[in-house]
This record gives C-alpha cells, sequence and structure tokens, in this order.
C-alpha cells in the first residue's frame, strides 16, 4: 500500500494533576520563580469570577460566563501575547484580556448590558468580546493577513471552545491560514461541554488540533491545567508566526467547573462525579503544589495576596456600579450614520416610554 501522508498530533504536559514534575522543563520555565506572577494573576482572575457570579446572582449583573478551571489556558495565552498582537477572544477568557490591560470594571459593564465595556482598556487593535460562536476565528484570520501583506512582525490570536471548532467560521479560519502561510494561532480550548452537549457529540475527530491539518497547520495538543505546558505551546506556535513558518492549532484541554453561564445549571446534564473527578485535575491547586514544594510560595502568602486580590477587585466593581447608566436613546444613537426613518420612530418612542410616570 502506498502512503500519501502521515501525520501526528503532539502531547504537551509538564505538571502532573499532583503538582509533580513529568519530565525535563522548557528553558523559560527552568526558573520557577518565573511562574509566580503568573500564579498570582491567576488567582486574580479566580477572585474575579467568584465575585462576578455573587453580583449576578444579587441582581447587580447580567448573565454571566464564568471562566473557573480555565485560569491557566486564559493567562498562558495573554503572557505569551505582545502588545502589537492581535487579539480575538470569545467571551470568557478575562485571564487573556487582563494580561492585556483590559479592566475588570470593563468585563462587568459589558455583562451589566453596557456596551461601553467594549471600549475597553488595552491594544485598541484587540477585537471585542464575541458572543456568535466561532466568528472571532474570521476576523483574526483577516488580521493576520493584513499583517503579512505589510510585511509586519505581528501575530493574531483568537480562541474558540470545543464547540466552536464545529463551525464553518473556525474551518473557514484555519483554511484561509494554511492557504496564505498566516501568523495565525487559533487556540480551542476543550473545557469538555459546548453548553450542554458533550465533547464525544461534537466529532468523531480523535483531537481537536487536528482540524488544522486538512488546512496546512501545525497542531498541538496541551493540558491546559498545565501553565508549563500552556507557555511552551503558545511559545512554539507564536514563533513559527512571527517567522514566517505559518499559522498553528493548539487545543487546550481543561474542564469548565462551573455552569455554561450564570443562565446555565450544568447539573442537568453532567453527574456530580464527572465534575468531582475534573476538580482533581485544575490548574490553581496543580501549580500551588509545584511552587510550595519550591519553598516559592505558601499559605501566609496566598492569604495576603487572595485579600489583596479582593480589595482591587472591589474597587473595579464600585467603579462599575457608580457608572452613570446611559439614557435610552443610546441603543439606537450608535447603529447607523444615518438613522432610517422606522428606527427614529423606535427612538422617540422609546424616550417617550422613559418619561412615563
Amino acid at each position: 500500500m502506498t502512503v500519501a501522508a502521515q501525520f501526528e498530533i503532539e502531547y504537551l504536559q509538564y505538571l502532573r494533576p499532583d503538582g509533580t514534575l513529568l519530565g525535563k522543563l522548557p528553558a523559560a520555565a527552568a526558573d520557577a520563580k518565573t511562574l509566580l506572577p503568573l500564579f498570582k494573576q491567576m488567582l486574580y482572575v479566580r477572585t474575579f469570577d467568584t465575585k462576578s457570579i455573587a453580583l449576578q446572582r444579587t441582581g447587580k449583573l447580567g448573565t454571566y460566563a464564568a471562566c473557573l478551571g480555565h485560569e491557566a489556558t486564559h493567562v498562558g495565552i495573554g503572557a505569551s501575547m505582545r502588545p502589537e498582537d492581535v487579539f480575538a477572544p470569545s467571551y470568557r477568557e478575562y485571564g487573556a484580556q487582563f494580561m492585556r490591560g483590559v479592566k475588570p470594571r470593563e468585563v462587568l459593564m459589558y455583562w451589566g448590558g453596557d456596551e461601553r465595556g467594549n471600549d475597553f482598556s488595552g491594544p485598541k487593535h484587540d477585537y471585542s468580546w464575541c458572543v456568535p460562536i466561532a466568528t472571532q476565528c474570521l476576523h483574526a484570520a483577516g488580521a493576520a493577513l493584513a499583517f503579512k501583506l505589510r510585511k509586519e512582525p505581528r501575530v493574531a490570536v483568537t480562541c474558540c471552545g470545543d464547540g466552536g471548532s464545529s463551525k464553518t467560521d473556525t474551518y473557514a479560519a484555519i483554511n484561509s491560514a494554511g492557504a496564505y502561510a498566516l501568523p495565525f494561532v487559533q487556540c480551542i480550548i476543550n473545557n469538555g461541554w459546548a453548553i450542554s452537549v458533550p465533547r464525544s457529540a461534537q466529532t468523531g475527530a480523535k483531537t481537536l488540533a487536528q482540524k488544522g491539518i486538512a488546512g496546512g497547520l501545525h497542531c498541538l495538543q496541551v493540558d491546559g491545567n498545565d501553565l508549563i505546558a500552556v507557555l511552551e505551546g503558545m511559545r512554539r506556535a507564536m514563533e513559527r508566526a512571527r517567522s514566517g513558518e505559518g499559522g498553528s492549532v493548539i487545543e487546550f484541554m481543561t474542564y469548565r467547573l462551573h455552569d455554561h453561564t450564570t443562565a446555565d445549571d450544568a447539573r442537568r446534564y453532567r453527574g456530580e462525579q464527572e465534575v468531582k473527578d475534573a476538580w482533581e485535575r485544575e490548574p490553581v491547586t496543580r501549580l500551588r503544589t509545584y511552587l510550595v514544594a519550591r519553598k516559592l510560595w505558601d499559605e501566609t502568602q496566598e492569604k495576603a495576596w487572595l485579600e489583596e486580590c479582593g480589595k482591587l477587585i472591589d474597587v473595579e466593581i464600585d467603579a462599575y456600579l457608580e457608572t452613570p447608566v446611559q439614557p435610552v436613546e443610546a441603543m439606537f444613537d450608535y447603529l447607523y450614520g444615518d438613522m432610517p426613518p422606522d428606527v427614529r420612530e423606535q427612538r422617540a418612542a422609546a424616550i417617550a416610554l422613559e418619561k412615563r410616570p
């Protein structure tokens, strides 16, 4: 039999779930001290997530998409990018965005129904949150094409979930990146569930990373709960892209420890034991164990830092709650350069309703 081509998907992992080393560390992580700021950022993100859910439960925030369990993947992605790169997120990658200068108050404004949250701090060339599934992947591919045409050493990075990887938008972005050898990194964050649809029902592919093979991209699967593996996987992909070697697809294996959003109840479709088992693999405990074993972190430090995180995030929450609400006509005023007559009528009706006694 003649074989036309063969492929394989490498899997990256350096820290076992119990926090012990699996093998030789990459050069960038040889000094464990370099991981401390990122571990602290993971704790900060988890504190933000907890407080955001509490805000929603008390009626002070709209539907919110939690990121519990994704901290290593998100922080690692953000830490691997340069300011001049472009990030096209979905609606959950707060850890990556915080690394790029987005303020927590802006995340809260967005989920509070105020579109001014999308005019966030950080690089102005980054894309806004994208709730339509996977359309952001095409935006990133377009940005990557612009970088190549301009001969700019910049990379476009985008994220989608395991469910989003089944969308034609993702495939089109991957195909474009391969056809034009673009500086593009497609992060597929496999958290096990596309709302209530399990990974097993999404696709017959053995990995989600291999979806990039048909597009001619470099493909890699990474333990997304291992910060070291996330950083190394991203380093490889970013260096390939920046040096003109083309794009990559990285599948980050993690787990959604919370409901899909605060409008969801995951108990209706997944078992208690599955979630309990996932807590044994989660990223914060894993990295904490590793750092404590090297005497770089302890309970006293963590208690003090969590207290500081709470204070910092409370400042952001207060800023969000104290932001004046926009007038009702704001929802109409920024849709069109020349407002159509029917929209103008709706605007007038909304203003009139606001003036009811």
